[in-house]
């Protein structure tokens, strides 16, 4: 799909990790998987989960959890990985995160979506293409190539300010 289609789609999937719910552009999903045995890869990074095998091809898993700061993830039955597309390093790569529960898909218009909030240079709002309120709750909707491209941990503490402070002023 070319961006220019891939703009025209105005829905969102959303997640949750921890108390916090999440969104990405369905453009950037290929499918929901439940949670499954994972193989680990020696010395990956902390938040590199390891690798399963999506028919026939290996594809790596990242403990989302990790990466944002969190504690590890631990499986339940509503875990999923998120089978996404992103691109590190000008290459397109399917990765899968695992996010505590998938929760729905939202149907948001261009002029629902507000802007990343500024509060401070330490904040990492590259992270965060827009903020989204639907039916009076707020969504961070993440830049997944920013997330993945980085080997910065995130501060689900910085995001979570990030979503009060836009909170306050809507």
């Amino acid at each position: 799909m070319n961006q220019e289609d891939a703009n025209k789609i105005t829905s969102y999937l959303s997640f949750r990790l921890g108390d916090e719910v999440f969104a990405l552009h369905v453009s950037k999903v290929h499918k929901i998987l439940g949670m499954t045995e994972i193989t680990e890869v020696p010395r990956a990074p902390a938040y590199m989960k390891g690798v399963i095998n999506l028919r026939g091809n290996v594809l790596p898993v990242v403990d989302t959890r990790i990466k944002f700061g969190m504690t590890p993830s631990e499986k339940n039955k509503s875990t999923s990985i998120l089978v996404i597309e992103t691109s590190i390093s000008g290459e397109s790569i399917l990765l899968g995160i695992i996010v505590d529960a998938v929760q729905a898909v939202l149907k948001i218009e261009a002029e629902d979506l507000l802007p990343p909030p500024s509060i401070g240079k330490q904040y990492q709002s590259e992270f965060i293409t827009n903020m989204t309120k639907v039916k009076d709750k707020f969504y961070i909707i993440l830049d997944m190539d920013a997330v993945f491209s980085s080997d910065t941990m995130l501060n689900i503490k910085e995001l979570v300010d990030a979503r009060e402070s836009v909170t306050k002023d809507h």
